[in-house]
């Protein structure tokens, strides 16, 4: 009897489609998401009270990711087949393969219990997102330099290109002025992939430096089987993934003025049609 009594509180007994519709319902209309079946909390008053700490690492990993990564692959494109595109290719390749979880292991072994130059855990000024940013952001430095030297060696064959050196160009005039321009559209788009990423890694990041955040809230309700947290924490992650992306699609039309001005002529079209219908 209780089992039932329970069913029907939690409304288990209502067909899946029916359960589907009222959570879909509550999600969109009032940001329900739920009680924890342990704390008897809202799930969104909890995700929302963390939501700050996990984007506030998550923009730090990434503004880490974007800067050493393009200058990595800055450095292996106009450098090709020498020591110095060797040694950016290294670096990228042993950070894509290095787990995040071991290196803030062992940044927590060096920088905070050998030196004792930062805090191993928690949240407080910048000195606290230093290790996390720096574990969090390794895979995504590697994937942003491999692919800024690739869009670099498209771009550096390109015609324009030689003009601008057959000017009299420095150097780094031509690869800031003219190639890394042209080269940035599929360098966004890896850095917003990368960007969405860093938020799947916060659940094992937050874990290790202990850090209150979606991700260590998550992993709790994985450890005490609360599957609406779980469930909750996995909705949200989907949403900030499915903003990254389109936040990337506006961003080509600002890096790209050919992009821009074809979704004004398109936009442009439309009103010529509605105004001759």
């Amino acid at each position: 009897e209780q089992i039932d009594a329970l069913h029907e509180q939690l409304g288990l007994d209502q067909p899946f489609l029916v359960q589907l519709a009222d959570y879909m319902s509550g999600l969109f209309f009032h940001l329900d998401l739920g009680e924890s079946y342990v704390t008897r909390i809202p799930i969104a008053a909890e995700i929302f009270s963390r939501l700050p700490r996990t984007i506030g690492l998550g923009v730090v990993s990434i503004a880490i990711s974007f800067v050493f990564g393009v200058l990595l692959g800055i450095l292996a494109g106009t450098h090709q087949n020498r020591w110095q595109d060797s040694l950016s290719m290294v670096i990228a390749l042993i950070g894509v393969s290095m787990p995040a979880f071991w290196l803030a292991l062992m940044l927590v072994l060096l920088f905070s219990v050998q030196l004792g130059w930062l805090p191993a855990s928690g949240m407080g000024g910048i000195e606290y997102y230093i290790l996390p940013a720096i574990a969090n952001s390794v895979g995504g430095i590697a994937g942003i330099a491999r692919q800024t030297r690739s869009s670099i060696l498209e771009t550096i064959r390109s015609d324009y290109i030689t003009t601008a050196r057959s000017k009299g160009l420095k150097e780094n005039e031509v690869v800031m002025k003219h190639i890394l321009p042209n080269a940035l559209i599929p360098i966004i788009t890896v850095a917003g992939q990368s960007f969405a990423a860093v938020f799947g890694g916060s659940v094992i990041i937050e874990t290790v430096f202990s850090i209150d955040g979606i991700g260590l809230y998550m992993m709790n309700g994985i450890t005490s089987r609360d599957y609406p947290v779980v469930q909750g924490c996995v909705v949200l992650l989907g949403i900030i993934f499915s903003l990254c992306m389109l936040l990337v699609d506006i961003a080509y039309a600002f890096v790209d003025p050919r992009i821009k001005a074809q979704y004004e002529g398109e936009s442009k079209r439309k009103k010529r049609k509605e105004a001759a219908a």
